[in-house]
Formats: structure tokens, sequence, C-alpha cells
């Protein structure tokens, strides 16, 4: 029988290594800062430097007892079927059922440098589709397809895993089709009110046309929070934390544009922002590489309205936690704040929290 892993706050989840790390082993202290206070899950990003997810996955694992830990996302097509539900498997049972399979699809220009083909919707059905029979212990035989063609997939006949499979990403007609397949949906940071919306009109689209019940997909907001009770409340903070991480999204070419549109952005508006030489003078990734007199140049070129997120003291921090479930979140990613420095707003948000509407859910994220 499945453990049913309940926290305090099934609702609420929180980014481990928020934006830019070089110290990866950061990720244990704050999962067991976050497990402490009542979190219900950790997610978990991806970058090819020191963010390696399945490593920093076990690394959680190890280090907790309740949290849930996904992958927020690996890419579907980066490695080999197998190669993903096992690791996937083994994460599970690493965890004891705690691990939930986030994928995403990237852009196309990253897939065009590496030499990978890109995940189409029709790749990216049969790829969750092969990820479904492998954990559940059956093989693939003679599978030819837009995914490929594949002799025979396997992991065991006694592999039998419960993962649930999240879409990690924000385009409409993505979303549409998330809601048609996937068990869950992770969202992104930096989406306004109206972007979050229509996020979840799209995804219960998906739902309707699948012929599935109405949220049966699990929807989560992921929102960048900054409280002046928790963390540092100086300048250099914000631009780390919003300034640094909102510019390097747009920075990146497809991914910004994707983003400007699910937000109803002004495209030209991002094009002047790229082509400013406060941008262009950053010799790489602007959360990586950009040193503090970069980042105060570029926050004069980023639009305020761009940067849609919990900002100021815990109670402000808290409402805006709240607006999030009014507009049909089913659960928060807080993004950008440690557990440590976002303690004082779930305090806050303690004290506002609609109970009844969390009664009975446990911290599975899917």
């Amino acid at each position: 029988m499945m453990t049913e892993y309940r926290s305090k706050f099934p609702e609420l989840g929180f980014y481990g290594l928020p934006g830019h790390s070089r110290t990866p082993r950061d990720v244990l202290s704050q999962v067991r800062d976050g497990e402490a206070l009542g979190v219900g899950n950790v997610m978990i990003s991806e970058r090819a430097d020191y963010k390696e997810i399945a490593a920093i996955c076990g690394a959680c694992a190890a280090v907790s007892e309740s949290l849930y830990i996904g992958t927020s996302a690996t890419n579907l097509n980066t490695r080999h079927p197998v190669v993903t539900a096992s690791m996937a498997s083994t994460l599970n049972r690493l965890s004891e059922g705690r691990f939930a399979l986030g994928l995403a699809k990237g852009v196309g220009f990253r897939w065009k440098m590496l030499n990978i083909d890109y995940p189409t919707y029709e790749r990216e059905r049969e790829f969750v589709g092969i990820m479904r029979a492998l954990l559940r212990g059956e093989a693939v035989s003679g599978f030819s397809g837009a995914l490929g063609n594949y002799p025979h997939l396997h992991l065991a006949d006694y592999v039998s895993e419960d993962v649930p499979l999240l879409y990690v990403g924000f385009g409409l007609k993505s979303l549409v089709n998330a809601g048609r397949i996937y068990d869950g949906v992770h969202l992104h940071t930096f989406m306004g009110r109206e972007a979050l919306t229509r996020a979840v009109a799209a995804v219960r689209q998906g739902e309707r046309e699948a012929g599935r019940e109405a949220g049966e997909v699990k929807i989560w907001s992921v929102l960048a929070t900054v409280c002046d009770e928790g963390c540092d409340a100086s300048e250099a903070a914000y631009l780390r934390r919003i300034v640094a991480r909102c510019a390097t999204y747009l920075q990146v070419p497809g991914y910004g544009e994707a983003l400007v549109k699910v937000n109803g952005w002004d495209e030209a508006e991002l094009i002047r922002f790229r082509q400013s030489q406060a941008v262009q003078a950053v010799p790489g990734l602007i959360d990586s590489v950009a040193t503090m007199r970069q980042l105060a140049a570029i926050e004069k070129e980023l639009p305020e309205s761009w940067r849609p997120a919990a900002i100021g003291d815990a109670k402000t921090c808290a409402v805006r936690w709240l607006e999030e479930f009014e507009l049909g979140a089913d659960g928060i990613i807080i993004h950008a704040s440690t557990p440590e420095e976002f303690a004082p707003v779930l305090r806050e948000y303690e004290k506002i929290r609609p109970a009844s509407r969390f009664e009975g859910r446990s911290n599975r994220p899917a």
C-alpha cells in the first residue's frame, strides 16, 4: 500500500537551489528547513554546470522523510527513455515513494546546438506513454513512431512505481496538451495574474478534450517571493533574486519570447531590452556572471510590470500567495527565497490560509 505523506502545508512547495548556484550542497539545509516548516514538496531545476538533477534529487531524498521531490524540470529528449525511467524508479524507491518526474520540452535553439531532435507534441505524447509503461514494469517492443524506433524497451518485470508525471512549461497550446496527458502542471516564474488565469483555462480545456474529470490535473504556479523580514532586504538582494532571474529568462532566445507572449507583453520591448547596452555587456547568462554594477544597469532596462512577484513585508507576501489560489492554482512553488527566508511569510499565510480548501490533501503534487 502506498504511503500518503502529509505535511502542514501540502499546497506549498519551494525551489531547491533557486536560480544560479555553484554550491549544490546548500540544498541539504534547504530541504531540512522546508520539511521542518511543513512545506509539502521541493522542486529541483536542472542546469548543465552544478545542478545535475538526478544527483541533487538523490541528495534531497537522503535528508528528508515527508517532502515530495520533483524535477522541475528535466528535458524529455536529453536521455534515452530507459535511462529516464530508471532514474525515476530509482529515485522513487530511494525516497520511499516521494518522487515526481517533471518533464519539459525546452527551446529549439538549444537542441539545434546539441544536435538533438525537438520534442514535438507527438513525441511528447509517445514519451509519456513509454514512461508510464516502463514504470509499471511493462516491456515496450517493436515501437516505431515520431520518437524513434525502439526494438525493445524494458526495466524489469518486478518494477512497479507510481510516479506522478508533471508538465513543466507555460505556452498555452502546450498547457492544453498537458491537460490531456499529464498528472500535473508546473508553471513558470513571472507569470502575471492574467497569464495565470489563461494558463488554468488552457489546462482545464485539455482535461475536457480528453474526457478527464475537471481539476484532475493539479496546477502549480511559481511565485518569486522576497520578504524584507526574512532575507536581506538590500537592493543587491532584489537585483540578484528578481532582476537577475527575470532578465535571464528574457535573455534566452525562444524562452523570452514565450514568456512575453503568455503575459501579453510587448515584444518590441523585449527586443529593446535585449539590444540595450546593459544586457549586451554581459558575457553569458545574466544570473550566472553579471556583476552588481551590471545588474543595476539592467534593472533600469527591465519594465517594472514584467516582474510579477510577492515582494514586501510578510503579510503583503502572504496575501499575494493567497491570490494565486483565488486565480485557480492548486499549489504554489516558492521561488527566489529559501525556506529560512520565506518562514515569516509562512507564519502570516497560516493566519489567512483557507484550511478547508486543502483538507485531506497529501504532499503528492499530482
